[in-house]
């Protein structure tokens, strides 16, 4: 019986642990690859990974949007700054040139008044001596002359030519010239018009000659 005993080959615990464990790892790995392929296969996970998927994916387009929306106003309001700026400038560059094309344009306009003012004021002058005869004809043929002396003086007076009348006024160096001179009481006076003075639009165009009293 011993000698039986001896021929059997020692029993090694080791070996049947690592079979053990070999079994296991084997195992394990197919109870993994089952799980996930249970998941795999079951509907409601794809949907509600599918959905949780989407729901990120809809906020981080959500959020762009709102930065492209943010980027698109501040362009705008910058742009729009821009444009109410540039506007005030050609405003100002305008309400400019309209003072000062109205400044010009009374200046030429006052200039070309005075212009002419002094070119009728000329001609009227030129006209004094004609006056003056016809004057001197009036004084000796008056019921002759005095039709055609009036009607010169009308016309005249319409441009702007008036007669001064001087006499008994007190005497203005200004508006006559004294030639002749009487005695008198008081402030001196014009006696008698000599020759008559004339006005030019409000201006002397041509003093008078005259007979002081006083």
């Amino acid at each position: 019986m011993s000698d039986h005993h001896d021929d059997l080959a020692p029993f090694d615990e080791s070996e049947l642990n690592d079979d053990r464990t070999s079994e296991i790892t084997r195992i394990r790995p197919a109870d993994a690859n089952a799980d996930r392929a249970t998941d795999s296969d079951d509907p409601a996970h794809d949907e509600a990974a599918g959905h949780d998927s989407a729901i990120g994916d809809a906020a981080i387009d959500d959020a762009a949007i709102n930065d492209s929306v943010d980027d698109a106003a501040d362009a705008v309001e910058h742009d729009l700054e821009a444009l109410l700026s540039e506007r005030d400038t050609l405003k100002d560059v305008a309400q400019r040139l309209q003072a000062d094309f109205d400044n010009y344009r009374k200046r030429v306009a006052g200039q070309t008044a005075d212009e002419v003012q002094r070119a009728t004021g000329k001609m009227a002058e030129a006209f004094l001596p004609v006056l003056d005869a016809v004057e001197a004809a009036f004084v000796q043929h008056p019921a002759a002359i005095e039709p055609i002396f009036n009607l010169l003086l009308g016309e005249m007076r319409r441009l702007g030519l008036e007669t001064m009348n001087l006499h008994e006024q007190p005497f203005d160096p200004n508006l006559a010239e004294a030639v002749l001179h009487e005695p008198g009481d008081g402030e001196p006076v014009v006696a008698e018009v000599l020759r008559s003075g004339y006005t030019w639009k409000g201006k002397v165009l041509r003093p008078a000659m005259v007979k002081v009293r006083g």
